[in-house]
């Protein structure tokens, strides 16, 4: 099996997901008692969401080509980056990385694909609910990716800054994001609801709400870690 290398704590809540979800994912494909092969890199969030939130991609691309390459040199074959905010600049980092890189929203795409699925809702950070991170992935597949309305976009990053990279799980913040998550059904008439980000994991015990799916792009990921971990070659 190769190594897989992750930089995380971005935030670490997710990161600890990652690796649970990693290790129970290779316990059930590979039942003989034995754990997956995991590098870990952690690095400041707040430093890398300055420099995005800035737009700095150079400065942004810069930091995580270098801890890319910290994981190289601890001896990972295959990285990830366990957050959907970085993503933003995964095609340049790409470019620069020595590891080949598992992007979180590519094997999204292809999840929605696989259960034919062409009007999706999308909540995670401003970052992503307010750029074109998802929208130009989705749309090369015929799939229309809708976010909330402005107020609440703002309403759901304060929620996750403030709670969810902590690790807090309110259930008010939770029946709120379920009433925005009705407001994209009436007006839009999504079929899913794409988790775009990895802390929001920790607030859905189910793999549906208000009668749709759930895309949790941490799991989705994680078995994308995995199959390319166990590809041989």
């Amino acid at each position: 099996m190769k190594t897989i290398g992750i930089i995380g704590g971005i935030g670490p809540e997710a990161t600890v997901g990652y690796y649970r979800l990693l290790i129970a994912g290779y316990r059930r494909r590979r039942p003989d008692g034995g754990l997956p092969p995991i590098v870990i890199d952690s690095i400041d969030m707040h430093r890398m969401l300055a420099l995005l939130g800035a737009d700095d991609r150079t400065a942004a691309i810069d930091l995580l080509a270098a801890e890319v390459a910290r994981l190289a040199r601890a001896g990972a074959d295959v990285a990830l980056l366990a957050s959907n905010t970085p993503h933003i600049v995964f095609d340049e980092l790409q470019e620069r990385s020595p590891l080949p890189l598992i992007s979180i929203v590519e094997a999204t795409c292809a999840a929605a694909r696989r259960l034919q699925l062409d009007r999706l809702g999308l909540v995670g950070t401003a970052l992503v609910m307010g750029g074109r991170l998802y929208p130009d992935v989705f749309s090369r597949a015929d799939i229309a990716v809708h976010v909330p309305e402005a107020d609440e976009q703002e309403w759901v990053h304060a929620a996750y800054m403030r709670e969810l990279v902590n690790g807090l799980v309110v259930p008010a913040t939770r029946d709120r994001l379920l009433e925005i998550v009705g407001a994209m059904q009436r007006h839009h008439d999504i079929q899913a609801l794409i988790l775009g980000g990895t802390d929001l994991s920790i607030m859905f015990s189910t793999d549906e709400v208000n009668g749709i799916p759930l895309l949790d792009t941490t799991r989705i990921h994680v078995d994308a870690a995995l199959d390319a971990a166990l590809r041989p070659g």
